[in-house]
């Protein structure tokens, strides 16, 4: 599956995440139910995924934590608001 199509089904699932629970709460939640709704779509999700950054020559281990990657490809980084 290429990048666009994730992408078009990230964005649905996200639209109906939000159409269904609204705005306000913890970013926990809503990772947990879209987690649910990406993999209702057949794609390959993962979740709180420690990922090494390369800087030059040097690798720093585990210095971001990933909220969701889809099938490899794309990270997505959950934000709420109150």
């Amino acid at each position: 599956m290429k990048e666009n199509e994730i992408s078009f089904y990230i964005r649905k699932s996200i639209f109906s995440v939000y159409n269904e629970l609204g705005p306000g709460l913890l970013e926990k939640v809503y990772e947990k139910v879209l987690l649910h709704e990406l993999q209702s779509h057949g794609l390959k999700v993962r979740n709180q995924i420690p990922t090494s950054i390369k800087f030059k020559d040097i690798i720093i281990d585990s210095s971001f934590i990933a909220d969701i990657i889809v099938e490899n490809k794309v990270i997505i980084e959950i934000k709420s608001i109150q």
